[in-house]
């Protein structure tokens, strides 16, 4: 039994900002599990008996070679891909990096990688990443969180 498709699936995402108020995101490559192609705030699954914030830090190390900071809860979203036949709830935090440059460390399931400001992402976005933008750009609080004072 394959979580997200043969039951719902709990990911967890990271909206993840830099000093400069700049947002990280990544491309989808042809092995992600869904949605290849579009550009994403990266995350991912949620293990059993691991907390959401101990899933996050895991992935964000295992995908990126980061270690980051897990801020503020953002949203939770219904993530359903009909299309794919996929069913995921997802929360997702606003972070921060705390150690390491992001990098592309599983180039199949990730083309691409940057750093952009909210009013200039790539497109096209995953369903997932639309709505947690569309929730960041409406909190100016979470948008100040992680920048330098």
């Amino acid at each position: 039994m394959k979580r997200g498709l043969d039951y719902i699936g709990v990911g967890v995402g990271a909206i993840l900002v830099d000093s400069q108020g700049r947002l990280f995101l990544a491309k989808r490559g042809e092995k992600a599990k869904n949605e290849r192609g579009s550009w994403e705030f990266p995350g991912g699954s949620v293990e059993f008996g691991e907390t959401l914030a101990e899933a996050l830090k895991r992935e964000m190390f295992e995908e990126y070679g980061v270690v980051i900071e897990v801020g503020g809860l953002l949203d939770v979203v219904d993530h359903i891909l009909a299309g794919e036949g996929q069913h995921w709830v997802s929360p997702t935090f606003v972070c921060r990096i705390l150690e390491g440059e992001p990098r592309i460390v599983e180039p199949e399931k990730c083309a691409e990688i940057g750093w952009f400001m909210p009013d200039s992402v790539p497109t096209p976005l995953s369903v997932i990443t639309e709505v947690n933008l569309q929730h960041y750009r409406e909190n100016p609080g979470v948008q100040s969180m992680w920048r330098e004072k």
